[in-house]
């Protein structure tokens, strides 16, 4: 059973506030003092922030409640309650948090950028100490009153990566050899369908300070957007693309077909990711049998580009066109 890491739900829960405090004033030479009763510190709120250097959701699957520090209670002097500790939660950029209601999810937050926040349960207040009740027909008030409760949430976290380019195609297309030859992602890569069974991310860069990040999409298949094979569990990481890469094998058998099975998965998901600009990409031109589909590739496409991830033969060309549509935006 694949285990992904890019989903999770889990339990929050604001600290509790403080209780009020009910006390009176007792010291030498005042015989009449009154109340004297501080007030419960806060509860601690529960927070979501997203860092750079967390990449997967994969602790979440570990921990499931998470819990911000009760508020403390307050004491006599007129002493307030300590607060309560926020809980700080890190995730990785481009955390999706929704709340969960009767099932039913909304989204509270997308966090993009390094230290976006979201208070996702706010910590209870403190309850009032007995100072707060005295009046005028009551000088000693026995009265004061309990910290309220922490909220707390159901939270499903939604990990969609942000990268400007995604590479899409099917299984043992060639897409994670692609990756670990243009940057420093080192992607498990083997023989048989599947072997990336989570997203990728590599930074490419091409020198005089020319960089973008490309992400490497599990294999899509026909049906993948009804959940077939690895299904709609990595459509959604190319939603936030800018380019599309769609790679194919050219020696495998009917090469046009499994091109537009994969763009109707896409259209399936959402016609949205037909909209991104695609760069058509040949891959392992060195195979013998890739030949006789290189002539039928430049009849049926307007455009497209031969590579061999494998030698690196056209790859410096196809980054370059990468980098050109990415400023061309």
């Amino acid at each position: 059973m694949i285990k992904f890491i890019d989903e999770a739900e889990i339990f929050v829960r604001g600290g509790k506030g403080g209780d009020g405090c009910v006390a009176f004033r007792r010291e030498k030479f005042v015989p009449k003092g009154g109340p004297w009763g501080g007030d419960g510190g806060k509860g601690g709120d529960v927070i979501f922030k997203a860092i750079k250097n967390k990449k997967t959701l994969i602790d979440f699957h570990f921990q499931r409640h998470f819990f911000a520090e009760n508020g403390g209670h307050g004491s006599s002097n007129n002493k307030k309650g300590k607060d309560g500790r926020d809980l700080i939660i890190e995730v990785p950029l481009g955390t999706i948090i929704k709340e969960i209601i009767d099932g039913e999810e909304k989204i509270i937050a997308d966090l993009l950028n390094e230290n976006d926040y979201i208070i996702v349960a706010k910590g209870g207040k403190g309850g009032l100490g007995n100072t707060h009740f005295k009046s005028s027909t009551n000088q000693a008030p026995r009265i004061a009153t309990k910290g309220e409760k922490g909220e707390e949430k159901k939270i499903k976290l939604e990990l969609k990566l942000i990268a400007d380019v995604g590479i899409i195609g099917y299984p043992n297309s060639g897409k994670s050899t692609l990756l670990s030859k243009i940057s420093k992602a080192r992607p498990k890569i083997a023989d048989y369908p599947f072997t990336t069974l989570e997203p990728n991310l590599g930074l490419v860069n091409l020198g005089d300070y020319r960089s973008f990040v490309v992400a490497d999409i599990p294999g899509l298949i026909e049906g993948a957007s009804k959940g077939k094979g690895l299904g709609i569990k990595f459509l959604k990481h190319i939603e936030r693309t800018r380019i599309l890469i769609h790679l194919i094998d050219m020696s495998e058998n009917d090469i046009i077909n499994k091109y537009e099975n994969i763009r109707k998965e896409l259209e399936n998901y959402s016609e949205k990711l037909l909209m991104k600009k695609e760069i058509i990409v040949g891959n392992k031109i060195d195979l013998d049998q890739s030949k006789k589909n290189i002539k039928n590739a430049k009849e049926y496409f307007k455009e497209i580009y031969f590579i061999s991830a494998l030698t690196g033969e056209g790859v410096k060309e196809l980054l370059e066109k990468i980098w050109k549509e990415l400023n061309n935006d």
